[in-house]
């Protein structure tokens, strides 16, 4: 049975890591599947710039009504997409922000409901001589002497697999 806690939680610890290596993809991907307008923004962006083309034929001194339409127009569109872009902008935040919630939701309810179901079990057990100063807490919350309790388990996993995850990027 210990042998299967100790694994159970490595396992889950890890994936949890690798899933949130991989959160700035997952928000990128969500963000491209609800933003469908993009075309939209390249479309302003051509036709702000064939304006300015035309504008810089235009001569100010001979067509100076005509010039002041056109530069208006540019000014108006320029703002239009200034203003989209700040929508895009905050929805994409929006986005990262709810799939980094969800992400730390499904990991606590994840790492609470191990320590939860495996309370009372320790994941392993040591000589008592070897964690003598801290075996109290060490075995929290089994109680077991000489036991690592799932706790200090997932605490040792989280750091030992974030350590690795770190030297491996």
């Amino acid at each position: 049975m210990a042998t299967v806690v100790w694994l159970l939680v490595l396992v889950s610890v890890l994936l949890c890591n690798l899933v949130k290596m991989f959160l700035p993809s997952i928000s990128c991907y969500l963000f491209k599947l609800v933003q469908k307008n993009e075309e939209h923004e390249v479309e302003m962006r051509v036709e702000i710039q064939c304006m300015k083309k035309e504008l810089s034929s235009i001569s100010i001194q001979d067509e100076f009504a005509r010039y002041a339409r056109l530069e208006r127009k540019i000014n108006k569109t320029t703002d239009k997409l200034k203003t989209y872009v700040k929508s895009r902008t905050a929805q994409q935040a929006k986005i990262k922000w709810v799939v980094n919630i969800l992400y730390y939701v499904v990991q606590a309810t994840l790492m609470i409901s191990l320590i939860w179901k495996y309370y009372a079990d320790p994941v392993t057990e040591l000589p008592s001589k070897w964690i003598s100063p801290l075996e109290r807490m060490v075995a929290f919350p089994s109680g077991v002497s000489g036991g690592v309790g799932i706790t200090s388990w997932l605490i040792v996993c989280n750091k030992v697999v974030a350590i690795l995850v770190q030297a491996a990027s």
